[in-house]
């Protein structure tokens, strides 16, 4: 009899996420070639609800490119008047206390509404980028910058060039360096080893006006269907590189509850622009098998969890939050995709018209006081007078 112990088979790790995700989709930019010239910013737009310190550096660098600072401000951390009184010495700032899309003349846009209400993102950084987009128009700003208030531009002349680029491009983004700028799921998808890339977002994203007729839908991701069209990406260039602040992906479950929708759409959409398709493409047949991708995808980086080298308090949190984001999942249907790029189709069609009838050429208190007059007696909008700088 072999008393020799037989040796221990060693597990075979967990099979790898990347099978079901597309983790980069740089290549769909285009390059814009050589450098673009520098040319100048209209305006600097910064959607905020946090305290006016995190608006210094916003503030300098709008002082820097001789430009006005737009502040949309909301919340109960910030408001114009402390806006006002924490901005540089000498700064153009234009502070606007701003409650939601109903307090502004901007369109009833049904893709706000067309989600059932747990799967909606209660949010309103989409509705602020839109009223700039309508100012703009009015006040005549071709090129506008919109920052993120935990984005630094270390390179001030990175924007002038992004705006350099726009005579050929719709959109041009900067490299976000610093802290990784993704989802929830795709944080913890690097946390186990995956080569998780991030894409161009409206958190530094410069943009032409006037030819260029997009809206910001109120979704997660709202940034990449601003930037898309139905044959594919709008003309978009990336030029220079800007800081994100880091913060904690996995802080709370809520956040990844209220990414979901927005996550498997966009990556839903960009999966077929990847593979040389169109938003056209996405069809039951595609929702059905993508959804079914994306359940694969979550659990084969819960699988991978054991493994990370974190703390066990850390581990769980990733945990919970994958859990979360699995749960709202499981209430998306293809169907519902479906519905919700029929409508954002339509609302395309509805901000469209509503641009074309902005009047155009009036001063800012003006464009302030008509984009206001829906959100008068109302707690909304409030018009030009102590909110400004």
């Amino acid at each position: 009899m072999n008393s020799a112990r037989e040796p221990k088979s060693t597990p075979a790790p967990p099979p790898s996420p990347a099978a079901h995700h597309h983790a980069s989709h740089r290549r769909l930019l285009r390059d814009p070639g050589a450098p673009g010239d520098l040319a100048g910013i209209d305006a600097i737009v910064v959607p905020t609800a946090r305290p006016s310190q995190y608006l210094r550096h916003a503030s300098h660098l709008a002082q820097t490119l001789r430009c006005p600072l737009v502040v949309l401000c909301s919340g109960r951390w910030t408001s114009a008047a402390r806006v006002r009184a924490g901005a540089a010495p000498g700064a153009d700032v234009l502070a606007i206390d701003f409650t939601g899309a109903s307090a502004a003349r901007l369109p009833a846009l049904e893709t706000s509404t067309v989600l059932p209400p747990r799967l909606r993102r209660n949010a309103d950084t989409a509705a602020k980028r839109n009223f700039a987009l309508a100012l703009a128009r009015m006040v005549g700003w071709r090129r506008i910058a919109f920052l993120d208030d935990d984005i630094e531009v270390r390179a001030p002349d990175d924007l002038r060039r992004a705006a350099g680029l726009l005579d050929r491009f719709d959109a041009a983004g900067l490299s976000i360096g610093g802290f990784p700028d993704n989802s929830v799921v795709c944080h913890a998808y690097r946390a186990v080893g995956g080569d998780q890339d991030s894409f161009v977002g409206g958190g530094a994203l410069v943009v032409e006006t006037v030819r260029n007729v997009a809206f910001f839908p109120n979704i997660y991701n709202e940034d990449w269907f601003y930037l898309l069209k139905e044959d594919g990406l709008r003309p978009l260039a990336v030029t220079g590189q800007v800081r994100q602040a880091p913060y904690d992906p996995f802080r709370t479950t809520e956040r990844a509850r209220s990414e979901e929708m927005g996550d498997v759409l966009a990556e839903g959409v960009f999966w077929l622009l990847d593979e040389g398709g169109s938003v056209r493409d996405a069809d039951l047949r595609h929702w059905t098998a993508f959804l079914a991708r994306r359940r694969r995808f979550i659990e084969a980086i819960l699988d991978h969890l054991p493994h990370v080298p974190v703390r066990p308090d850390e581990r769980r949190r990733m945990e919970e939050s994958l859990k979360a984001a699995r749960g709202r999942l499981a209430l998306i249907r293809p169907e519902l995709c479906l519905a919700y790029l029929d409508t954002w189709r339509a609302d395309g069609k509805v901000w469209r018209d509503f641009v074309e009838l902005l009047p155009s050429g009036v001063s800012f208190g003006d464009a302030l006081r008509y984009l206001a007059d829906a959100g008068q007696g109302r707690g909304g909008l409030r018009r030009p007078g102590p909110t400004l700088t």
